[in-house]
């Protein structure tokens, strides 16, 4: 339950249309709910602006559908990351029979979202920029994150470094967001060219994606760590998310 959902309630109260029981049934929840295996902190939104996101891995199909499940009648929006189709199909069990289906699963990103709240248009646009098609996971990921966070999303794939031609045709694009996503693996150098070319915070994510001496994505860390590009920041290996929530921060301020 966010700030706009709550301050809906209190008007409906204030002018009638709902009762204060009713209200307090509603907001009984907060901050937490207790489901024994997970506390499911219904009052995150409020506090930070971004809800309480489902991180499925390591959790079982059941589990993930019982804490979507009660966050999509806390009435937000609703986002699980790294989930499976199976648990995907446990969600779609526990969505009312009497309703359409809500929830959607993104394969590429890995994740189960639903939309049902109203969100804060972000300021300007964010570039998700992806070295190479292997790259698009932790890319999407990032994309669907910033999209169910309120904010216009331009993706721009495979313009890794090794043909730069192909980035510098998306001169536009870059140029054009308020802040950018920057996903690649290997040796990790596209964030550097591309904040070479922008006046913008540069969020960079290495990626797992590379040979042997990659060594899952801590040469591209560690190179990213080193840019010489100051306006590029990182987060930490495959964590599209993370980047989408700082990204979607910095265009709502």
């Amino acid at each position: 339950m966010d700030r706009a959902l709550i301050e809906a309630l209190l008007n409906e109260v204030r002018e009638g249309r709902t009762a204060v029981n009713e209200a307090l049934d509603r907001l009984r929840d907060l901050p937490f709910e207790d489901l024994g295996f997970a506390k499911l902190d219904h009052h995150r939104a409020l506090r930070t602006g971004m809800p309480e996101v489902i991180f499925a891995t390591g959790k079982t199909p059941a589990q993930v559908a019982q804490i979507f499940a009660r966050m999509a009648q806390a009435g937000g929006n609703v986002l699980a990351t790294r989930a499976s189709r199976e648990m995907f199909e446990a969600v779609r069990a526990l969505e009312p029979r009497d309703k359409e289906p809500r929830a959607e699963f993104h394969e590429t990103a890995r994740a189960i979202a639903l939309a049902q709240a109203p969100t804060t248009p972000g300021m300007g646009t964010i570039a998700v920029v992806c070295a190479g098609t292997s790259d698009l996971p932790v890319a999407e990921e990032a994309v669907v994150t910033a999209r169910l966070m309120g904010n216009t999303v331009e993706l721009i794939a495979d313009v890794g470094v090794a043909g730069i031609h192909r980035l510098l045709a998306q001169k536009h694009g870059l140029q054009s967001a308020r802040v950018l996503i920057v996903c690649a693996g290997m040796e990790g150098a596209l964030p550097t060219v591309v904040g070479g070319l922008v006046n913008a915070p540069v969020l960079a994510v290495p990626t797992s994606i590379g040979y042997g001496a990659s060594f899952g994505g801590v040469a591209a860390l560690l190179g990213m760590l080193n840019t010489c590009s100051p306006n590029v920041s990182v987060v930490n290996i495959d964590n599209g998310f993370g980047a989408a929530c700082i990204a979607s921060l910095i265009n709502h301020l």
